[in-house]
């Protein structure tokens, strides 16, 4: 699936053959390997791990690029999604391969018919995607953020949005 908007980025579901090549995308682009690590914490987690909704995006000599996951977590008792990594290697950062590869993860979601998305993240990146604060929805998270830093993205007006605390997986440690 290429990304509408960029045509320079292939994006696709992440195979198993691109394993060490996500690790590498994330560790490249963060200052530690927490990251890579919980993503590979993240695979482990049957009741997180949702396969199809790892993304990564191809630079045109087929490398990887960026890499997105969302995974399986919580409102209350709703189901929604946690965005979380995104990750570009620093040598394609500002070029539009993190902005392709969470719009291609961001559409694959909403074609499985998810309804939420949850991002702890920059305000200043996240709302270009429709993101906007979860307290405007009454969604919180059970730890101490920057209001604008936690923010929700409706992906179907048809389901009523969730109220309530945020419930993570396991491996993010809150």
């Amino acid at each position: 699936m290429t990304d509408h908007t960029d045509p320079r980025w292939t994006t696709r579901p992440e195979t198993p053959a691109d394993r060490t090549a996500v690790h590498a995308v994330n560790t490249a682009a963060f200052p530690t390997r927490d990251e890579a690590d919980l993503v590979d914490a993240l695979r482990a987690d049957p009741e997180a791990w949702l396969p199809e909704l790892s993304y990564v995006a191809e630079a045109p000599d087929g490398s990887l690029a960026a890499y997105a996951l969302l995974t399986r977590c919580r409102v209350g008792d709703a189901p929604a999604l946690a965005l979380a990594p995104v990750a570009t290697v620093p040598a394609h950062q500002g070029q539009g391969a993190g902005q392709a590869v969470v719009r291609a993860v961001l559409d694959a979601a909403r074609v499985r018919g998810e309804a939420l998305v949850l991002v702890l993240g920059h305000a200043d990146y996240y709302p270009r995607f429709g993101f906007a604060p979860a307290s405007r929805y009454g969604i919180r998270p059970g730890f101490e953020v920057p209001d604008e830093a936690m923010m929700a993205l409706v992906l179907a007006d048809s389901v009523p949005v969730p109220a309530g605390l945020i419930h993570y997986p396991a491996a993010f440690g809150v």
